[in-house]
């Protein structure tokens, strides 16, 4: 989805077609007046996704029963636009600086210590989008490059599924980054709960540290979030596990960009060669 359509989704549903675009990947995000605007990709896609939008939404009112600090949705419904989810959100007020990774550590100690809530949680299923992000790609990348991610998905859910968790199960919030939490005036907000899921908790601290190790997160800044936590998930002997699982559904995101943006399909090749070449060590830039 580019952001020509996604202003004409917005037009559709009755909201400003001027509003200002803060992010486009999986979502076109936007501001307009109090409002954020999240439109999603064209259901037809992924038939779940209109699920996944009305997901969001009642989770955001149980972590406002739970007085978990996290973005509030504007409307109780998720709508469905020309095929397209749309959600409304309050917006934030300014930010007081960027988040940390103390920050994040710290709301996901919160987050950790919840019980499930009264309807289901899903699965992560970190893996599941794999197929659709290499069918978007279509012939722009490599085939064997393809046939490579589909493998090393397989592999991967096999050996998640036969983990034994140093921590107790149960809510997490799916895509734990410093990105993902707003620090305004009353403190760290997690925002993006679009993947927010019942599983294994350590797939939330993973997450940092693959970006020790393949974004370019220093070793102190890590240690403040290990620190804030408590633990440290790579004393875990499932860590590779969880870490390969990641690092395969990452070079499969990016690949969705591939077919109109050479920066994407470089990255993409950057990062299948790394795993190719079993260099957990090589640089790998955010996209």
């Amino acid at each position: 989805m580019d952001e020509a359509r996604a202003r004409e989704i917005l037009t559709a549903a009755g909201l400003p077609d001027d509003a200002e675009l803060l992010a486009l990947g999986e979502n076109a995000v936007f501001s307009t007046g109090d409002l954020v605007v999240k439109v999603g990709r064209d259901a037809k896609w992924d038939p779940e996704l209109l699920g996944r939008a009305r997901h969001e939404v009642a989770l955001a009112a149980w972590l406002a029963e739970c007085g978990i600090p996290a973005v509030r949705a504007a409307e109780d419904e998720a709508r469905s636009v020309d095929g397209h989810p749309v959600t409304l959100w309050h917006r934030l007020p300014a930010a007081v600086r960027p988040a940390e990774p103390a920050d994040l550590a710290s709301l996901l100690r919160l987050v950790h210590a919840l019980p499930s809530p009264s309807f289901k949680l899903p699965p992560r299923e970190l893996l599941g989008g794999v197929e659709r992000w290499l069918r978007i790609a279509g012939e722009a990348i490599d085939p064997a490059d393809a046939a490579y991610l589909r493998e090393r998905r397989d592999g991967f859910s096999t050996a998640a599924a036969a983990l034994t968790p140093h921590l107790p199960p149960g809510p997490v919030h799916g895509d734990a980054l410093p990105r993902n939490v707003y620090v305004g005036p009353e403190g760290p907000v997690l925002v993006d709960l679009e993947t927010f899921s019942s599983d294994l908790r350590e797939h939330d601290l993973v997450v940092m540290a693959l970006s020790r190790d393949r974004y370019g997160l220093s070793a102190e800044a890590y240690d403040s979030f290990t620190a804030a936590y408590g633990w440290d998930v790579r004393d875990w002997d499932g860590c590779a596990v969880l870490r390969g699982a990641r690092e395969t559904a990452s070079c499969a995101w990016v690949a969705q960009h591939a077919p109109t943006n050479p920066k994407a399909l470089a990255e993409f090749r950057r990062r299948v060669a790394s795993l190719r070449d079993a260099d957990p060590e090589v640089r790998w830039y955010p996209f």
